[in-house]
């Protein structure tokens, strides 16, 4: 017995002394990011695109049981972060004033890239965008992120038309289509909340083809599994993001 509480303490000896090298060999700024909740050149490094799309789900189920899990301080973060970013996320979501990524996924400063138009559609900005994110920034997931009673959709599924908006429902439409096609639960129109869910989530699923199509940089990063692109619904009620991945 004793010798066996010998050998544990030995052990356990080498794990604080292994731990302590470690901690003393991590530069000054490095502890002082990490600290701070800040995202970091090895941080990013280490991630893998799996373990960093789990913590995206881990911060909305914190976010929905409205157990934040740290106060953030985004001056501070701002001022650590302001020689360099080194996110883990970029992330399209829709132009609506009710969906904050930040929020709904427990975001810090520098964490992810973030762009927003209305109904979280593809275009070339967008593409050139997220280009750089991930090809030269690193990022390492890639989110399209649509939410619950979408004005966007709704005016794609009434055909709506005004000014430039026409064109952005446009990206809409096939989504409304391939919905309207075999439809058989009542009208195929705004007013009918089912239909606009479907489109809105299908709608999601479209414009993450377009950036596989679109974008032969982002598609070899796939190929390659250097990054990972994901889907997924905000529910404005519930706070709750459903991944359709």
């Amino acid at each position: 017995m004793k010798v066996k509480k010998k050998i544990t303490s030995v052990i356990l000896l080498s794990v604080a002394m292994a731990a302590s090298v470690f901690a003393q060999a991590i530069p000054k700024e490095e502890k002082q990011a990490r600290k701070a909740g800040v995202s970091t050149k090895a941080k990013q490094a280490e991630t893998t695109p799996q373990q960093a799309l789990q913590a995206l789900k881990d911060g909305n189920a914190r976010f929905v049981a409205g157990r934040i899990l740290t106060q953030k301080d985004y001056r501070r973060q701002g001022a650590i972060t302001a020689q360099g970013q080194f996110p883990h996320y970029a992330i399209l979501s829709c132009l609506d004033s009710r969906v904050s990524v930040d929020d709904i996924f427990e975001l810090n400063n520098g964490d992810a890239f973030s762009a927003r138009v209305a109904g979280n559609v593809v275009n070339e900005d967008i593409l050139g965008s997220f280009e750089f994110a991930t090809a030269v920034s690193g990022a390492d997931v890639i989110v399209v992120l649509g939410h619950s009673n979408c004005g966007a959709v709704k005016g794609a599924c009434d055909g709506v038309q005004l000014g430039n908006l026409t064109g952005l429902l446009e990206k809409i439409n096939p989504a409304v289509d391939t919905i309207g096609k075999d439809w058989m639960r009542g009208e195929k129109t705004s007013k009918n909340h089912d239909f606009v869910e479907a489109v809105g989530e299908e709608n999601v699923r479209l414009q993450m083809r377009r950036i596989q199509e679109k974008s032969p940089t982002i598609k070899g990063l796939l190929d390659s599994g250097k990054v990972i692109l994901v889907g997924a619904v905000y529910n404005l009620e519930t706070g709750h993001v459903t991944f359709l991945r």
